[in-house]
């Protein structure tokens, strides 16, 4: 099962029909996706299941319908054990951003921190799970799939926000911190610390 956001609110790509749930359920097959992402960004509905039967090619067919952008980003900490967000549009976030050509998916995740954010001296220390939302940009929606990478920093300085990325702080937060800001975050950010603590 895949969990996808729009506009904060869980689409889930499943191939199982679950009788005992308040969520609206659709057979992808015949769905005007488009129409469903309009109605869950207008609040008409709150979340919703997509059926297909085959579990390995449910992301397949709907990346047939909508059309995908692949992005890279990283849950960084320093030798403190402190998280490095940003501050964007209202909302705490991680660093991210899309793919450029000719790069691989792990460059553009270091490219992309340090980008946003100011801070180098990084590596990667494994990859996390992916996420997927839903965005609309100039005028049509899209499908953004970001792989995630955790990484460690040796980055002494204060972080640089990327102001003409809109971003308008970048800091570290400490693990109580880290609990505050993801209050107001978004639910694919909230998903990767759910994992960490998972994991830990």
């Amino acid at each position: 099962m895949y969990k996808v956001f729009v506009n904060d609110k869980p689409l889930f790509l499943t191939n199982e029909i679950t009788k005992e749930t308040d969520f609206q359920l659709f057979l992808l097959e015949s769905i005007d996706i488009e129409q469903l992402i309009i109605k869950m960004f207008q609040n008409k509905i709150r979340k919703a299941s997509l059926y297909y039967p085959d579990e390995k090619a449910i992301l397949k067919k709907v990346k047939e319908k909508i059309p995908v952008c692949k992005a890279g980003g990283g849950l960084v900490y320093n030798k403190k054990g402190e998280v490095l967000f940003i501050f964007r549009n209202g909302k705490w976030d991680l660093p991210k951003g899309g793919i450029e050509k000719g790069e691989e998916i792990n460059e553009t995740a270091l490219r992309e921190v340090e980008e946003e954010t100011g801070v180098n001296k990084l590596s990667i220390t494994r990859k996390l799970q992916k996420t997927y939302h839903v965005f609309k940009r100039n005028g049509k929606y899209k499908l953004k799939v970001t792989h995630w990478f955790e990484m460690h920093s040796d980055y002494v300085g204060i972080p640089k926000p990327q102001e003409n990325e809109g971003i308008e702080k970048a800091v570290w937060l400490k693990p109580d911190e880290v609990k505050e800001a993801l209050k107001n975050s978004f639910e694919n950010i909230k998903l990767l610390f759910e994992e960490e603590k998972l994991l830990k």
